[in-house]
């Protein structure tokens, strides 16, 4: 009974996925072979794998664009990859090609960012003389650090995508779903989160940009979608069209000049710089107040090594409480302060 449902979901795909499609039964496997599930196809399983990792709930309280922005409508990075997981398999559904994998990838794709967003990012890449780039930060998160070192096993074509999701060198087309979908939507909710803030205005959104995409974020999201399926359906690679992507550009070079590089976004990056160098260098001269985890990567890998994998895993708060605790005095309890 069991094992008919895995069948039942290998013959749906092969009788209704485009032959571009990757399908279940064909994945190149895992690095450490397992039993299959009765119930799940590999891509699903990963997908469930990725949702239940503590790398994924941390992502609740990362940066996204706004450091700790007070209210509750903002995007943090998991609002951010729920929503390319809904573009992605929004994309693999129009194309007939993979959500399950298109979906697995998506959840996966910023497991290994930093505290405060991209500016961590640049920090700790400053920092370490390895470099650090959060795409394979994610890979090593689902590789080694999760499970107390023992890593997800996740299949190759999961891996894959969540490496190459900032560029177009995925191997399948699921994972360049997932490469639009990525720009997608953080073009679009950091423009929402940005009018919120008060940083823009919705009528500061160039007119050519807007005639083209549209005006609301439903509308230009449509629009994208739209224009990958028009453009890609049946056909070995997954593209906007031209007309639609140039617009796209730039929208994502306004977003640059007015928000991303702006004080708005990066005014408290001096002092994230401050907290997260201060923490790198005491964990390097430190290693052993690290969790046991890292204190094996530290014996094995290099210290450097373990402290990005230490600091990339905290989440905004966990950083300041951290860093707080290390360096910041605690209060001392007087007695007679005043000579009574």
């Amino acid at each position: 009974m069991e094992n008919d449902v895995r069948s039942k979901t290998y013959a749906n795909e092969r009788l209704t996925l485009s032959k571009y499609a990757s399908l279940s039964q064909n994945t190149r496997g895992r690095a450490r072979a397992e039993q299959p599930c009765g119930m799940r196809t590999d891509y699903q399983r990963d997908r469930d794998r990725i949702i239940y990792s503590k790398a994924f709930i941390r992502l609740k309280n990362k940066t996204q664009v706004f450091f700790s922005p007070e209210g509750d409508h903002y995007v943090t990075r998991l609002t951010h990859t729920l929503d390319v997981s809904q573009i992605a398999r929004s994309l693999a559904r129009a194309l007939s090609l993979n959500e399950d994998l298109a979906e697995a990838i998506a959840l996966g794709h910023d497991l290994g960012h930093t505290p405060f967003g991209h500016s961590g990012e640049r920090i700790l890449n400053k920092l370490s003389p390895s470099g650090f780039r959060h795409n394979e930060q994610s890979v090593r998160v689902v590789d080694v650090l999760e499970k107390d070192g023992a890593g997800l096993n996740l299949t190759y074509e999961v891996r894959d995508g969540i490496l190459n999701h900032n560029g177009d060198g995925a191997s399948t087309l699921e994972g360049r779903c997932v490469h639009i979908a990525d720009r997608v939507a953080y073009i679009n909710h950091d423009l929402n989160d940005a009018i919120r803030a008060g940083v823009l205005r919705a009528e500061d959104v160039p007119g050519d940009i807007v005639a083209v995409l549209g005006s609301t974020s439903r509308e230009r999201i449509n629009t994208a979608i739209t224009s990958v399926w028009r453009n890609s359906a049946d056909k070995p690679f997954v593209a906007m069209e031209e007309k639609v992507r140039g617009a796209s550009d730039a929208l994502r070079r306004f977003m640059f000049s007015r928000v991303y590089r702006t004080s708005y976004a990066m005014g408290e990056e001096d002092k994230a710089e401050r907290m997260l160098s201060e923490m790198y260098f005491y964990f390097t001269k430190h290693p052993s107040e690290m969790p046991p985890v890292y204190e094996r990567i530290a014996d094995g890998e290099g210290v450097d090594r373990a402290v990005c994998d230490y600091i990339s895993s905290m989440t905004d708060r966990y950083a300041v409480y951290t860093f707080n605790k290390i360096f910041v005095p605690q209060g001392w309890l007087f007695v007679n302060e005043q000579g009574d």
